[in-house]
């Protein structure tokens, strides 16, 4: 099988809504591995690699520089390496090798919002270490960069500026992007930058009930909450002039804490990823970021504590099953011209309804998608398709699979409601295909 880059170079497609090598459409599918670089041996790293190549991940996001020694030891687990001499970044290098060697891109940060934030970067250095990073890893053909690592822009525009003229200057044929803070998007701060190539926005872990925690990742009042509407994120970047590609960078992770702080909150399961994944792809975002609580900070032994109430080891948590159903995702929208399709809530006539309840339409030239997380009836507009043949089925999220429904030829509008399944989650995809 071909290597995404042996089509072509990356880059943003001529609608400026997604990406492609060559003329070859790139869905994002990506894993959150931030720690992968100092937590994982080479000989770890393939093995999870590998796993997620399977199951249909076309991206992994990890971190270079998490922390500085001196502020916080950060090193290899295994061989306890300075995670700012050469021989840490010869790691790195290899890791991303074998991400090379099986045809998955690296997303790399540089480095960690908190290595900014604590002036460990700063204007003054930042040229130095972005030319020593670009020039380590410019002839890598799998490499995009996204700067940032959950921090706002705010206040640091003059860091992230001058690192991403840096990058765009050594590495002209990488992208480059920025992942941002809880419940914000690159586009708040960098959207008209000529280095940014495609937004990210980082919906968050928070449930609708969580606005303000009295954290330390609440949010400053002239930051919108949308709670779990990830969509609306995907609406907000594409109001911005001229448009560029969005992305969820960082949606509810799988088993972890809802709200991050609190071990009495409930964890986000495998039927919230889900729905964070239709909802904002089906909105027309360029693809999606999947993550898992314990592979995130690749979490290694289960006798010691980690963050956000994890409780698995990343070798147990590759196996969760949310990291599966992405890639069905995935296949659903390479089964059709997904790059010519647009969000298409005008096509829903039983009235779009709020949060749980929504339904969300994605449509294109001979194809309809709708999304239902509850399962709930909906009527659905097929005058686009009037007099050609049409055949629908109800695509399964849990499982992949399809199940055939009904012909559809000569119907104006039909009622749909998908039958129940006898478990927590009752999310399905209406189908329809026009000849």
């Amino acid at each position: 099988m071909k290597k995404p880059w042996e089509y072509g170079l990356l880059h943003v497609s001529e609608n400026h809504r997604y990406l492609q090598n060559g003329d070859q459409p790139f869905f994002w599918l990506a894993d959150t591995a931030w720690l992968l670089m100092t937590e994982a041996s080479e000989e770890e790293a393939r093995s999870y690699l590998i796993n997620r190549r399977d199951k249909g991940f076309t991206v992994i996001q990890a971190v270079l520089l998490h922390n500085v020694p001196g502020v916080v030891t950060n090193s290899i687990r295994k061989n306890d390496k300075d995670n700012t001499s050469k021989q840490y970044f010869d790691h790195c290098s290899r890791i991303v090798k074998i991400a090379e060697e099986i045809g998955l891109y690296m997303a790399l940060l540089p480095s960690w919002g908190s290595v900014v934030s604590d002036g460990s970067l700063t204007e003054d250095n930042i040229e130095h270490y972005m030319t020593y990073v670009a020039n380590r890893f410019k002839d890598n053909p799998n490499v995009i960069w996204l700067l940032g690592g959950d921090i706002r822009g705010a206040g640091h525009e003059g860091v992230y500026n001058k690192a991403g003229r840096v990058l765009r200057q050594l590495t002209p044929d990488k992208l480059i992007g920025y992942h941002p803070f809880g419940r914000t998007s690159s586009a708040m701060w960098f959207h008209h930058e000529d280095w940014l190539d495609f937004n990210m926005f980082q919906s968050g872990h928070r449930n609708y009930n969580q606005a303000s925690l009295g954290a330390w990742d609440d949010n400053a009042v002239r930051e919108t909450f949308f709670g779990e509407d990830n969509w609306r994120y995907v609406d907000r970047d594409y109001a911005m002039d001229p448009p560029k590609p969005t992305v969820d960078g960082e949606p509810s992770y799988e088993l972890i804490l809802q709200g991050l702080h609190d071990l009495a909150n409930p964890y986000w399961r495998e039927w919230d990823v889900r729905r964070y994944a239709y909802w904002s792809v089906f909105q027309g975002s360029m693809g999606h970021t999947y993550g898992d609580n314990a592979i995130q900070q690749m979490h290694c032994d289960s006798r010691k504590p980690g963050n956000y109430g994890v409780r698995w080891t990343w070798r147990d948590s590759v196996h969760h099953v949310g990291s599966e159903q992405m890639g069905f995702l995935r296949a659903l929208m390479e089964s059709v011209d997904w790059q010519h399709g647009a969000p298409a809530e005008q096509l829903l006539l039983s009235g779009q309804k709020e949060r749980y309840h929504r339904v969300s339409l994605f449509a294109g030239d001979d194809f309809l998608f709708a999304y239902t997380y509850l399962g709930e009836p909906f009527t659905v507009d097929l005058t686009p398709w009037k007099g050609r043949t049409l055949h629908a089925w109800w695509f399964n999220p849990v499982s992949g699979g399809r199940s055939y429904l009904a012909d559809f030829t000569g119907k104006d509008s039909v009622q749909v409601k998908p039958l129940a399944r006898l478990t927590q989650d009752n999310d399905w995809v209406l189908v329809v295909k026009a000849e």
